[in-house]
């Protein structure tokens, strides 16, 4: 994987080519003892619990066995990979088009496109996936509005669309800060010596954007192997569908427990492609010293961009809330009583708010191990970091459950618990940011601050925090819109009388009370538009005015 290959003792850097890769050589300086400690204190307690879980494959039952080593298991991973790919490709065109086209070209209202194309990220998968289905079909939306039956999307296609669109804003967003430190003198200097503009994008960005775009692949392939709500609508079967349906109504709940360990394997194997695909240099680039210049779109350049962003828009938010304000129209048509969820707009924003503090602090002792200090420890920490991002959050909650129930009754059912809980599942996504960041500073710079008499601990405060701090607060807020829309944990851990709007949400649908899932829901993504827009429009220089 693409790591900074030095720390406090450095070797000078040997340059590669003139693309800003730079390679270390050289011998890691040992990490101090409390980066370590603050890089395990948060996933230490979670690993534990679900490590327990890993002891009751001993007292699994020959069904368990059965069902485990079952031609169905086989289907599950073809079905769950194949998904997983697709998704992740899709996601990656998307992303970095619109990165790439709102960053780099002339095109208009480029700050309102950045905010709208990253509003899906707001929205829960399986609302989008519950949009899709209500649109299509002989009785959907597009039948009623036009008359003309729509095919009806369900399985792998209906999955793929919904998880496509739910998983892009993490490429583009991931991809969007990298292009600000793509140093443009490079590009010009390449422009200069005849090269095309597409080759320019092959051979020098493309690059530099390699570990960000990896970073948000990354993101989106785990996001993908672990959801279940989208899925599960869907009726398409793949592991998490599988480890719900042996979880709930069966006594024996060994084989969901194999079933799981499948799943942290599938995603280890994803882990360690991407690491490979990355290969071993460093890159990272100065600040530039000016913004890149603009790519003048022809007009029907410009007029393909554009109908190509306002597509995506329409798919992916404009119909999504159109169909919720429909269902709150329609209730209200019916004189349903119109009524905000103040106990769980207040939830909401107090878990959401805890949690990405709680995973920002962690972040930064976890992102300066991986990155200065790389290691064999190291990689089985960021892996396991990735790999409680990637299993069902139905399984955490049970391990957590279990655990806290059998060694730590008092704090059962705590506010505490559920923030940690929160915190350490979507840790990847902090830290997939704040990586990026990091990789991009040049490790002299940490010597530089060494050599000028300051310890570890102030190079960490003055010189590493300071320079990764957009990083930084972009994955927290990651945390934050991912946190409002989790649905299982909140459920099984929540403390008494502790509710969030994707409870709500998920309990007047199934009820069948639309009007006030859609209230719910609609309240959910207004709540995330300011998270949303700080993480599309947080350098000027990158959307301009």
């Amino acid at each position: 994987m693409t790591q900074a290959r030095s720390a406090v003792e450095f070797d000078p850097v040997v340059p590669h080519g003139d693309n800003g890769i730079v390679r270390s050589r050289g011998r890691q300086a040992k990490a101090p003892w409390w980066l370590w400690l603050g890089a395990l204190a948060l996933v230490g307690p979670l690993l534990l619990a679900i490590g327990s879980l890993f002891l009751r494959v001993f007292d699994a039952t020959p069904a368990a066995w059965d069902t485990l080593f079952s031609t169905r298991t086989l289907g599950l991973v073809w079905r769950s990979f194949a998904l997983t790919a697709t998704v992740t490709a899709t996601a990656c065109v998307l992303g970095v088009g619109g990165a790439w086209v709102l960053a780099r070209t002339d095109i208009g209202f480029r700050r309102g496109w950045g905010v709208l194309i990253a509003l899906p990220l707001v929205i829960p998968s399986y609302v989008l996936a519950m949009v899709i289905i209500s649109a299509t079909g002989a009785t959907g939306l597009i039948a009623d509005l036009t008359g003309y039956t729509f095919p009806s999307i369900s399985g792998f296609v209906g999955s793929w669309i919904a998880l496509s669109l739910s998983t892009y804003p993490y490429v583009y967003l991931i991809t969007s800060a990298a292009l600000t430190r793509v140093d443009p003198t490079l590009e010009d200097a390449a422009r200069g010596l005849g090269a095309t503009r597409t080759r320019v994008f092959r051979t020098v960005v493309l690059p530099q954007l390699r570990p960000a775009i990896g970073a948000g692949a990354l993101l989106a392939a785990l996001y993908t192997l672990s959801d279940f709500g989208a899925v599960s609508l869907m009726r398409f079967d793949t592991f998490t569908r599988a480890i719900y349906a042996q979880y709930s109504g069966r006594i024996d709940r060994s084989p969901a427990i194999l079933l799981s360990i499948v799943l942290i394997l599938l995603a280890a194997v994803i882990i360690t492609a991407e690491w490979r695909t990355r290969g071993r240099g460093s890159i990272f680039t100065s600040s530039p010293s000016r913004s890149a210049s603009r790519v003048r779109l022809s007009r029907a350049g410009r007029s393909l961009w554009t109908a190509g962003l306002a597509a995506l828009v329409a798919v992916g938010t404009v119909v999504p809330i159109a169909v919720l304000g429909g269902w709150v129209l329609q209730g209200l048509a019916n004189d349903v009583e119109f009524v905000i969820p103040w106990n769980a707009v207040v939830g909401s924003i107090t878990g959401a708010t805890l949690a990405a503090i709680v995973a920002m602090a962690f972040t930064i002792p976890t992102v300066v191990l991986i990155v200065r200090h790389q290691s064999k420890r190291t990689e089985v920490l960021e892996k396991s970091i990735f790999a409680l991002f990637s299993l069902p959050h139905i399984t955490i909650a049970i391990a957590v459950v279990a655990f806290t129930v059998t060694w730590l009754r008092p704090v059962y059912q705590s506010l505490g618990v559920l923030v940690a809980v929160y915190a350490a599942m979507f840790l990847a996504q902090s830290v997939s940011s704040a990586k990026s960041s990091l990789m991009a500073i040049d490790p002299t710079v940490d010597d530089a601050s060494r050599s000028l008499g300051r310890g570890r601990f102030q190079t960490l405060w003055r010189v590493q925090l300071p320079l990764m701090r957009t990083g930084l607060l972009a994955g927290g807020a990651l945390v934050f819109v991912t946190t409002l829309k989790e649905l299982p944990v909140t459920l099984l851990l929540s403390p008494p009388g502790f509710s969030t709007l994707a409870v709500r949400t998920w309990a007047a649908a199934d009820e069948l009370l639309y009007t006030r899932a859609a209230t719910a829901a609609l309240i959910l993504v207004a709540m995330s538009v300011i998270p949303v827009y700080f993480l599309s429009i947080r350098r000027r220089e990158s959307v301009g005015s």
